[in-house]
């Protein structure tokens, strides 16, 4: 848009050569001429035309002085397209031409040319900087990009970490309870019915049974809580991490993207579910890729293992027959397709609580 408000600069300033000459119909053709150039050279981009375009409408200027009047704007198009050749072409037929014929004239253009020549360096000079400006702005948008993805993975990577140390605390809280509490209460249930078989006093066996009953209440509600410590603490992305790395029957890859807040039930329905498949393609598929994919969407958890191999009797086993008892347990759907290899779909709804 630039370079055309400077060529119209330049058409404006070349209607001063009416001050020197009279405006008759060769002028008038002249200007039309110049336009019809300068827009061509500046719709078409291409040297090759703008070389030819050029040698034609200098060829024109010398048996037609009159279009050497809008000179600036012919020099603007030929220091636009790095033309010296032009360039000097139309100086020597501006020299040879317009020279003999009146000083003035010749002044005036010189002077536009040198305004042409201002125009068109501070207008490159202009483009340069927005160029820069451009891919400066582009540089930084890139990065801001890259340091938001790489934010945004050490963010995942943080919360990955948090959750893995909060479920490996668990686990070894349910480890030291286990160990030092539950023994200590299996010890004092022990000694509770050693003491009650040698008591002689009959007013101590109610408060004895008491204490009994007592320590195995707490025994349970030690043990009740050591497991559900230790199913809270399984990491469904390790133990499925874990089941694939033991995979050698043929190579597996596993796709998990799932949440932390992931229930119980279907942690262990997962995991269980994993295994009778890759045991079935183990014993009954020449399977040569393996692929699982463990998901969580907004209102559903979903998990599809599927292979290449061919089917032959896995259609009714009873591994299936647990899997699906599994899956309706939980009030999913499990289906089964046999076209190009062996696939089980399965998907869980999430629960409101």
């Amino acid at each position: 848009m630039k370079r055309i408000l400077d060529q119209l600069v330049l058409l404006i300033f070349s209607f001063t050569t009416i001050l020197l000459m009279h405006i008759d119909t060769a002028f008038i053709i002249s200007f039309l001429t110049a336009v019809i150039y300068i827009s061509a050279n500046y719709f078409v981009d291409s040297r090759k035309f703008h070389f030819l375009s050029s040698a034609f409408y200098i060829l024109l200027a010398v048996f037609f002085p009159v279009l050497l009047y809008f000179l600036p704007a012919v020099l603007y198009t030929c220091l636009w397209y790095d033309n010296y050749i032009g360039l000097a072409a139309v100086c020597v037929t501006a020299l040879c031409r317009i020279l003999p014929l009146s000083w003035p004239l010749f002044l005036l253009l010189a002077f536009g040319c040198g305004i042409s020549l201002l125009l068109c360096f501070q207008t490159d000079r202009y483009e340069q900087l927005e160029q820069r400006f451009k891919q400066t702005r582009d540089d930084s948008t890139e990065r801001n990009l890259l340091l938001k993805e790489k934010n945004h993975a050490l963010l995942e990577n943080q919360d990955y970490e948090v959750y893995t140390a909060t479920l490996k605390e668990r686990n070894r809280i349910a480890r030291e309870i286990h160990d030092n509490v539950g023994h200590m209460l299996t010890r004092s249930i022990l000694m509770t019915g050693a003491i009650r078989t040698v008591n002689k006093e009959p007013a101590l066996e109610s408060s004895l049974i008491q204490l009994e009953e007592t320590l195995n209440t707490a025994m349970t509600n030690v043990r009740e809580s050591v497991h559900d410590l230790h199913d809270e603490s399984i990491n469904l992305k390790e133990a499925l991490t874990g089941l694939t790395d033991t995979f050698t029957f043929c190579p597996i890859h596993l796709d998990y993207d799932m949440g932390y807040d992931v229930p119980r039930g279907i942690k262990y329905s997962f995991i269980t579910i994993v295994k009778e498949a890759l045991n079935n393609i183990i014993r009954h598929s020449n399977a040569t890729d393996v692929h699982i994919i463990v998901r969580e969407h907004p209102g559903l958890y979903q998990l599809v293992i599927e292979d290449n191999g061919t089917v032959k009797s896995r259609g009714s086993g009873l591994g299936l027959t647990n899997m699906k008892d599994r899956v309706e347990t939980l009030r999913g759907t499990m289906q089964l397709q046999t076209e190009k290899g062996f696939r089980i779909f399965i998907t869980i709804p999430k629960r409101e609580d």
